[in-house]
């Protein structure tokens, strides 16, 4: 059964650690994030952004795809099965196919119609006890559809959306969505402790968690961010197993080329990445 993210974000927030969202691209991708989870009875929060749910043919299919893996494969940890970056139609959408949890991004907004569009989804989502995270001030790199331009949110402007009852904020701290560039000038604290001081037991979100230094995301965890999303890591990390396994000529062995033998190293490759992650987010045992 899908939960929303609130008592999962509420319990890290005050434990200082964090859940990761990791995001879904197909069914060897829900299947090891899931699996993974159980193994380590963390709880879990998958990410879907609006392109990858087309890929994988409209939410109504990823809601069934999910809910039938958490029935057959016996998960027990909380699973928040949440809409990453979602327009305002977007989110509406994934409310009605059963997702448990929405992001909307309102950061290209002017911050009035940000504030507007967040406090009537609030209510939509109160009533329906789902979770719902808002963001303010662009993030830097490129997402589907969404490019932010490396900007540090302004921690007054967090502020007035945490107050309209969010249930966790992304905020803007220097982060970038997928590869970070060689110049990056690192995660601004100074900023992530302003916002934490005016917007106090609100769980902070810290998108484009790949690339960032062990020590940094540490660091981000002790000053409330809670919630972490990772998505380009996973995605190296099956591109490179998969790789690894058609240059070996694998995929010309027996039945090398069944999907279910070409796909099963990037699978183990994802659980790894998954591992590693969970473990550096402190989620372990927090089921």
């Amino acid at each position: 059964m899908l939960v929303s993210a609130k008592e999962m974000l509420t319990k890290a927030k005050a434990g200082k650690y964090a859940v990761g969202q990791f995001n879904i691209n197909n069914l060897e991708w829900t299947k090891a994030i899931l699996l993974t989870a159980q193994e380590l009875n963390s709880p879990v929060i998958l990410g879907v952004s609006e392109g990858a749910g087309k890929y994988m043919c409209g939410y109504k299919t990823v809601v069934g795809m999910v809910n039938g893996m958490i029935d057959e494969l016996g998960i027990t940890v909380p699973v928040a099965l949440h809409l990453d970056h979602g327009s305002y139609e977007g989110a509406k959408a994934c409310i009605e196919a059963g997702f448990s949890s929405v992001m909307f991004d309102g950061s290209h907004y002017p911050i009035e119609e940000n504030i507007a569009k967040t406090k009537e989804l609030v209510e939509y989502c109160d009533k329906l006890g789902l979770s719902l995270e808002a963001e303010v001030g662009a993030i830097g790199g490129e997402e589907d559809g969404v490019v932010g331009n490396g900007e540090v949110a302004d921690p007054n402007e967090c502020k007035m959306i945490a107050d309209l009852g969010v249930t966790m904020l992304a905020a803007g701290i220097g982060n970038i969505h997928g590869k970070y560039p060689e110049n990056w000038a690192g995660l601004s604290f100074d900023t992530l402790a302003e916002i934490q001081k005016l917007t106090g037991t609100m769980p902070l979100v810290l998108h484009g968690g790949t690339g960032i230094p062990a020590e940094m995301i540490k660091k981000a965890i002790s000053l409330g961010v809670s919630k972490i999303n990772v998505n380009t890591e996973c995605q190296l990390a099956f591109a490179a197993a998969t790789r690894e396994y058609v240059e070996a000529g694998k995929d010309q062995q027996g039945k090398g080329f069944d999907p279910r033998k070409l796909l099963a190293p990037g699978f183990e490759a994802i659980k790894a990445t998954v591992k590693e992650k969970m473990e550096l987010f402190g989620s372990i045992n927090k089921a």
